[in-house]
């Protein structure tokens, strides 16, 4: 035994001592930081702002405001954007850091191009760039709502059979789940309770969330409280139906992946080989580069090239 122990290289013993070391310091910080989830963390916006002391009014003015900011002459709700990807609706602010944006953009472009272009260039950055990251930013959440939406309904079905009033069941909702799903039915549950009625808050619910799940909620809702009948039932149906369409569409998104694929390579191709032969033989395109013709057939071609990759995306991206 001791003639093993001298023949093994203290290097070794060094190393192996460090990566148990580096291993147990990872994994304690990894249980250390997962056990630090506060209860602020695991609730929703409106849950924090519960905690923090805000009244109901401040609640309903901060979350759902009046859209009153309007760009673009009325043809983009500017409030409404920002409400829906769950950003503070300050339009005010949105446009003043654009401002800052272009300012800063066109500085640094006036070094190498003239005033007049750079300022134009800016301005569109500037403008397309911020929108175009709001649309992504409610675009996602707005599949997170969708995919959180049968959650909520079977826990509002289970609380209506067991005896909860809607109201009841609508709060539980609101105090239990995570944002956003979690902020939204709490604006209902603070509309309520300011004195609106509960159709009314479902149907402003459906309006802020331009969805048929939110429409179809809205509309049980309303039915109910008119005519009667079992809610829970309905909900719960509701809810399977729901999660039947959301299978349903990631059966068809997994079978159209291949379409997809082979749209971003064909739409892809022609650039790369332009890329390639401009490197490669930079003759070969800058040799008829002055002719009269080569820039119309180069537009023509590249019109061509869009047209055909936005027909594939159409064949192989499907709604309903």
């Amino acid at each position: 035994m001791s003639d093993v122990l001298q023949r093994i290289n203290p290097d070794w013993l060094l190393f192996i001592g460090v990566f148990l070391g580096v291993l147990l310091l990872v994994e304690g910080l990894r249980q250390l930081l997962s056990r630090r989830e506060t209860t602020d963390e695991a609730r929703s916006r409106r849950m924090r702002m519960v905690s923090a002391g805000t009244d109901i009014q401040e609640r309903l003015d901060i979350l759902a405001p009046q859209r009153k900011s309007r760009l673009a002459g009325g043809s983009l709700d500017l409030m409404g954007l920002l409400l829906a990807a769950g950003l503070p609706p300050r339009p005010g602010a949105f446009l003043f850091a654009a401002v800052v944006v272009a300012g800063a953009v066109a500085l640094g472009l006036s070094a190498f191009i003239a005033w007049p272009l750079a300022v134009l260039i800016a301005s569109a950055i500037s403008v397309a760039l911020p929108l175009l990251v709001l649309v992504a930013i409610r675009e996602e959440r707005t599949k997170r709502l969708a995919s959180q939406l049968p959650d909520a309904l079977d826990l509002m079905a289970r609380g209506l059979r067991a005896g909860h009033p809607l109201n009841t069941s609508i709060a539980n909702v609101a105090e239990t789940m995570p944002d956003p799903i979690g902020t939204e039915f709490g604006i209902v549950v603070d509309s309520v309770t300011y004195g609106e009625e509960i159709t009314k808050a479902m149907q402003k619910l459906g309006e802020r969330n331009p969805s048929e799940d939110f429409t179809y909620l809205a509309a049980a809702i309303a039915i109910q409280h008119e005519s009667g009948g079992n809610l829970g039932q309905v909900l719960a149906i509701l809810s399977q139906t729901m999660r039947g369409r959301m299978m349903m569409r990631r059966k068809i998104k997994a079978m159209s992946a291949e379409g997809r694929i082979s749209a971003f390579i064909l739409s892809g191709i022609p650039f790369v080989m332009v890329g390639l032969n401009s490197i490669i033989t930079p003759e070969y395109y800058g040799g008829v580069a002055d002719d009269p013709l080569f820039m119309p057939l180069a537009m023509v071609a590249l019109a061509l090239i869009v047209t055909n990759g936005l027909v594939l995306f159409k064949l192989v991206n499907f709604k309903f």
